[in-house]
């Protein structure tokens, strides 16, 4: 039913942020795939960032830097949530590749766990979307260790 010849970076995208998934037309086609889904890069980035925090191992996403722009921007009205931060992903017509940047829990075997999160991001993206995950790639930027504080939530106050 559907062609999936065309990769990553094609040419024949409207916008830069938009996967346009076809379907068959004419009266013999059934309804469902007549006419055009659009899913947005945004969209998968979410799933992905959903995907990848649901795997026990992951503290959180996004290196240290990204964690620090992360927490002022979601102060700032309209900034976006935390949910794409330390993701990046590539999305083409009928394909999409994601980039991830984790902090694991200290203990964890990190090459399980980055197997885990490309199975969850994978199966996530694919049932959601339709599109073919092409890669996830998965970067350990940090180690969360057992005494560390966690991050102030974004709405709490630097006083207390």
């Amino acid at each position: 039913m559907t062609d999936n010849s065309t990769g990553i970076g094609s040419g024949n995208r409207a916008g830069a942020d938009v996967s346009r998934l076809k379907g068959r037309t004419g009266a013999g086609a059934p309804a469902q795939t007549r006419g055009r889904t659009t899913i947005a890069d945004g969209v998968v980035a979410k799933i992905a960032g959903m995907a990848a925090r649901e795997v026990p191992g992951i503290h959180n996403l996004g290196g240290g830097m990204a964690r620090a722009f992360g927490a002022v921007r979601e102060r700032v009205p309209g900034g976006g949530s935390g949910v794409t931060r330390g993701v990046k992903v590539e999305v083409g017509e009928r394909q999409a590749a994601v980039d991830l940047d984790v902090v694991v829990e200290y203990g964890v075997s990190i090459v399980e766990v980055a197997g885990d999160v490309r199975s969850n991001v994978i199966g996530a993206i694919e049932r959601m979307t339709g599109l073919e995950v092409v890669e996830v790639n998965v970067a350990v930027g940090d180690v969360r260790l057992p005494d560390e504080e966690d991050e102030p939530a974004p709405d709490e106050g630097r006083v207390r």
